[in-house]
């Protein structure tokens, strides 16, 4: 029996947070024993954690990383309240000089690295612990275990990290998870030193269970369920990443283009939530581009679409498009890195090109062409989507095997 460790953030609603669930719920628990350490005990799927998972005690330092600056000083955690305040301002001032949009990542790196002295090392001795989120310090440098396996859900091409910082972590781990072949490719690409590391183990899928809540969910008096217009749904955390800002103003050129009759549903929150609500206002969007918010049960709403679009910026390989694809919707995607690793294009999916203009000819190519989007939806239907045989390749890894050899 091996004593086994996760470690992730929170239980908040989300992709990442998804598939970790869906990994738990089909673990091997005969051969292993299961912790979770999680690094705040908050979100709606914290009461979906498989039964078998020993879930740790929150400790309070670890919980501060996704608080407020205003909690963790209320909390008096003082100076890991500093470091968070120094880690944006620093990240800020690189993103100005170097010019770039997207700091989140580097800033992230450098809030583990000047919190790093203050934050407590786990007791608990482990045969292998699994940090199923970057950033991995916690896993690298607070956790004794004979084995370290680091799992990777985005495209590394597309983000602003500290390459010297990272590789300071990664040498701290035997294996590297990356969730798809283009994802891996993109990783190497920034850090081919790495490459008898890594491996490719796909996000674990529960088609049973998606089936099964996009009905015990369908409530038709939802005025989304019952809108008539031409549905377009997108299931996604507001932020850059997921380029909702740019669906926005694809819709307003597909509006000003004569198609009055489509709406577009965007179940999910995030950062960014004020700055799309106002894009909707300045393009008079506000009848027909509708933040949902936050829903625990999204598939009832990707299950009423009649076109599912992931208009996104980049991604790892996006758990929502498979759970469209397992609920026999036609898709569309933007061709963002490792695009071609989710859909089959013109198959089971439809790639557009990346860009404001490319997201409205893709949706108009779609709306006007029914007997393709029919095709999609049959190929998605009597496609065979789940893929627990996955975990072999975890275990394993954990049992010696070479990534390289598997």
């Amino acid at each position: 029996m091996k004593d086994v460790l996760f470690a992730s953030y929170d239980m908040e609603v989300g992709g990442v947070e998804r598939s970790l669930i869906n990994l738990l719920d089909h673990f091997d628990y005969t051969n292993h024993k299961v912790d979770l350490m999680l690094y705040r005990h908050q979100g709606d799927f914290m009461n979906d954690i498989y039964p078998k998972v020993n879930v740790l005690k929150e400790v309070s330092q670890y919980a501060t990383f996704r608080m407020p600056v205003t909690e963790i000083l209320n909390n008096r955690h003082y100076t890991i309240g500093l470091t968070r305040i120094y880690s944006k301002l620093q990240a800020s001032l690189v993103g100005k000089v170097k010019g770039k949009q997207e700091i989140g990542y580097y800033q992230m790196q450098l809030m583990w690295k000047y919190a790093f002295p203050f934050l407590p090392k786990l007791k608990k001795h482990y045969d292998v612990a699994i940090s199923y989120l970057w950033p991995h310090d916690f896993i690298a440098k607070k956790v004794t275990a004979n084995q370290k396996i680091a799992w990777i859900h985005t495209d590394y091409s597309t983000i602003e990290t500290d390459n010297k910082l990272d590789l300071k972590v990664w040498d701290k781990f035997d294996q590297i998870v990356a969730v798809s072949e283009t994802c891996k490719e993109a990783f190497l690409k920034k850090y081919p030193q790495l490459k008898r590391k890594i491996i490719v183990i796909e996000n674990i899928n529960s088609p049973g269970f998606i089936r099964e809540k996009a009905v015990e969910g369908h409530n038709k008096d939802h005025p989304m369920l019952s809108d008539k217009r031409f549905k377009l749904v997108t299931v996604a955390r507001l932020s850059h990443a997921k380029g909702i800002d740019q669906a926005v103003k694809a819709f307003r050129l597909l509006k000003n283009r004569g198609y009055q009759n489509l709406v577009w549903y965007i179940v999910g929150y995030g950062g960014d939530e004020e700055i799309i609500r106002r894009l909707i206002e300045k393009n008079n969007l506000t009848d027909s581009f509708v933040l949902l918010g936050k829903k625990t049960n999204p598939y009832p709403y990707i299950q009423s679409a009649d076109l599912y679009v992931q208009p996104s910026r980049y991604e790892g390989k996006a758990v929502t498009v498979t759970e469209a694809q397992i609920l026999g919707k036609p898709i569309l995607i933007t061709n963002y890195q490792t695009a071609k690793s989710q859909i089959r294009d013109q198959v089971d999916g439809y790639i557009t090109e990346l860009s404001v203009e490319g997201i409205a000819n893709g949706i108009e190519d779609l709306y006007n062409n029914h007997i393709l989007r029919t095709s999609l939806a049959a190929t998605c239907k009597n496609s065979d989507y789940s893929n627990t045989h996955e975990l072999e390749k975890l275990y394993k890894i954990m049992n010696g095997m070479e990534p390289n050899f598997l």
